[in-house]
């Protein structure tokens, strides 16, 4: 998958009506972003394609949506005192950017809707209960998920060792 097109599934994820980000008329929503990087060009790899993913679905940046965005630079106690900020700037979401920032943002809030970005291990850190049932404020992706890999081999075998000899390769 596209770094573009995961990140336009998790704008839509994101301001999807069911996710609770409802706005009263009029007001704006707050997307809130803690990246893992220093700053805003560390970022631009990932920064610029979610900006375009929002844009794709008809936001605009300023007018009916705005980014609220925290560049802790890989540092734990800036993770911890960033996510609180953007909990007390009563943000309508904060997606995090990576595994500090995901623990981080639980650490600060069990309400504002919390979205990881590609996590590879959300059940074992313990941020959600499981994949099929997240359950609290935390959801996102997972490209990784350690209790996909049985189901991950049947696959492969049903896809094409079924069809092999022992001994025989694919």
């Amino acid at each position: 998958m596209r770094r573009r097109e995961f990140l336009v599934g998790i704008a839509g994820l994101l301001l999807h009506p069911s996710f609770g980000i409802a706005q009263p008329a009029g007001s704006v929503p707050v997307v809130a972003v803690l990246w893992h990087a220093g700053s805003a060009e560390e970022e631009k790899d990932f920064a610029t394609p979610l900006r375009a993913g929002f844009a794709d679905l008809g936001y605009i940046e300023g007018k009916t949506i705005k980014f609220e965005e925290r560049f802790p630079a890989e540092q734990k106690e800036l993770f911890d005192r960033m996510a609180t900020e953007l909990v007390d700037a009563k943000v309508n979401v904060i997606v995090a950017g990576s595994i500090p920032a995901a623990l981080a943002a639980q650490r600060a809030t069990s309400l504002i809707p919390i979205v990881l970005v590609a996590n590879p291990d959300p059940v074992g850190l313990k941020l959600v209960a499981s994949l099929s049932r997240p359950g609290g404020n935390i959801t996102g992706l997972s490209s990784m998920g350690f209790d996909l890999a049985v189901k991950r081999l049947e696959v492969v075998r049903e896809g094409g060792l079924a069809h092999c000899a022992p001994g025989q390769s694919l």
